[in-house]
């Protein structure tokens, strides 16, 4: 077989993959979206007259680890912990039908005792939107319970929080004040006042806040129909009766995914209708993830980003309202930053320099300073940790491929450190992860790997070739949850396209073909 051959047999497998991936995009044009132990929790309590009451409290049941805990390792545990136990002492206290009684005591008897215990510890939480409103207000709700439960104390706050900004929330909801889109997100901290709040109106498709759980707390224990109602059971027929902590993402998983494929080089067929839905999403304020989320820094810049890929540049100006400073925020007035998100904002400027040239008067500054930025958040041992993602090697790779693309000659050490870094933390396995390793942390690695200067490197093509054996030994296994949002979940497409463009890229840097039928990534 010549070398010609074999190198287009390396990429005939991953561009039907892809076209099969982009085909499910348009088919399920929502998302593609894990469920959510704490989303789940809050739709239990709040909508037992929701199809699929049954199937969400059976897995609530069922994914509880023997410790009585939910949730992820190193604090992540927490919020998922909170919302299943309520959720199941609320099922009991209305003697919810077809439950089984004795199996929901010994839930929430565990999940009881094991919050008690983290809870009389200094709890290390990971930085998640809403998290100082969703604790309290949990937290509130089980000690309601408990006052009917003897033998148990009230369970206290994590050292460092209070309710005085749950009880700022719920005056402003109250107050029929316009709220924030960003706090819809999360409506259901608010508890009773959310109910009908006469200021939060559902988007087009029905949905408060792109939440299953908020869009229940604003029906506030109504089963009269209408488009919130008609979402809500929408969501639960799709996922079987879970829900995901957020749903749609529509722009979000498009972005992602496409330039997860393109970037590495993926042949990709992309329908012209995809590119002119992503190109309207943007105006002048960017583009949410979705229907009834607020426009995101992070959202617009990986939109604008694929767009570019895609040789359908799209002036990049409404970023500008996300600046501050040397940095962008993934919000205006956004409390703390994000390094992927600045990853990010500098792809898409430098990409758009690059199929526009004469723009980058317009640019090349921001370009710089947002550069400069991501380096000083380099991390020493030559890693970057993130808001949006539990795991390093998805900041990693977000920093380390917008710097080796555009951040210039002075980003060539700090490129090097990151790769050094990926080599050096590969399990014995030829997997990486932060606890265990996965498919999708393996994926980002292997892109930092093969995508940035220095790629031909025989130490990097043998870590290449023992993570892409990992991943087809792996494929077929479910993605565990790692992005951030009010509880850990799994982008699926997304996940999936960055596992596609890793196993292409290792393929194509080997002249190796796709094994017959490929691999069902």
């Amino acid at each position: 077989m010549s070398n010609g051959s074999v190198a287009a047999d390396a990429t005939t497998d991953a561009a039907a993959l892809a076209s099969e991936l982009i085909d499910s995009l348009m088919l399920r044009p929502w998302g593609q979206v894990s469920p959510s132990v704490y989303e789940t929790g809050r739709v239990v309590a709040l909508a037992p007259w929701l199809t699929g009451h049954r199937e969400r409290i059976e897995y609530l049941t069922g994914t509880q680890r023997q410790d009585g805990a939910w949730g992820a390792p190193d604090g992540y545990g927490l919020v998922p912990t909170l919302s299943a136990t309520e959720a199941i002492l609320t099922a009991l206290a209305r003697q919810d039908p077809d439950t089984d009684p004795d199996r929901l005591t010994q839930a929430a008897e565990r999940g009881l005792r094991l919050l008690a215990t983290w809870l009389r510890e200094p709890v290390d939480l990971p930085d998640m939107p809403a998290i100082e409103h969703i604790v309290p207000s949990l937290v509130a709700l089980i000690n309601r319970h408990l006052q009917n439960l003897p033998g148990h104390a009230p369970l206290p706050l994590p050292g460092g929080m209070s309710y005085d900004g749950l009880q700022r929330v719920v005056s402003w909801i109250g107050s029929g004040n316009e709220i924030p889109e960003k706090l819809l997100h999360a409506l259901e901290v608010a508890g009773d006042h959310a109910g009908g709040a006469p200021s939060v109106r559902p988007a087009a498709i029905g949905t408060i806040g792109a939440s299953p759980a908020a869009t229940a707390a604003w029906l506030g224990g109504r089963e009269a129909d209408g488009p919130a109602r008609d979402h809500l059971e929408a969501v639960v027929r799709r996922h079987g009766g879970p829900v995901p902590v957020g749903l749609p993402i529509t722009v979000f998983e498009r972005s992602w995914v496409l330039s997860w494929l393109v970037r590495a080089g993926v042949p990709v067929e992309v329908p012209p209708e995809m590119v002119a839905d992503l190109r309207a999403a943007i105006g002048p304020a960017g583009t949410p993830a979705g229907p009834g989320l607020p426009a995101d820094a992070d959202t617009t810049s990986v939109a604008l980003y694929a767009l570019a890929l895609l040789e359908a540049p799209c002036e990049p100006e409404s970023l500008w309202r996300f600046r501050s400073g040397a940095h962008f925020s993934t919000w205006p007035a956004e409390q703390g930053v994000s390094v992927s998100v600045n990853a990010h904002v500098l792809d898409a400027f430098g990409q758009y320099v690059a199929c526009r040239p004469a723009a980058a008067p317009l640019y090349e500054q921001t370009i710089r300073e947002v550069s400069a930025w991501v380096r000083e958040q380099q991390r020493a041992d030559g890693s970057w940790m993130d808001r949006w993602h539990a795991s390093p090697y998805y900041a990693t790779a977000s920093c380390a491929l917008a710097l080796g693309s555009f951040g210039g000659d002075a980003s060539d050490e700090p490129v090097r450190a990151a790769v050094e870094w990926v080599l050096d933390t590969q399990r014995p396995d030829g997997s990486w992860g932060r606890w265990d390793g996965t498919a999708e942390e393996t994926a980002y690695a292997m892109q930092s790997l093969l995508l940035t200067a220095g790629r031909t490197d025989p130490r990097r093509l043998r870590a290449a070739a023992a993570g892409e054996e990992y991943l087809m030994r792996s494929a077929g296994r479910e993605h565990p949850p790692l992005w951030h949002d009010k509880d850990l979940y799994a982008p699926l497409a997304i996940t999936r396209a960055a596992v596609i463009a890793a196993v292409h890229l290792s393929r194509r840097a080997r002249g190796r073909p796709w094994p017959p039928g490929g691999a069902p990534f």
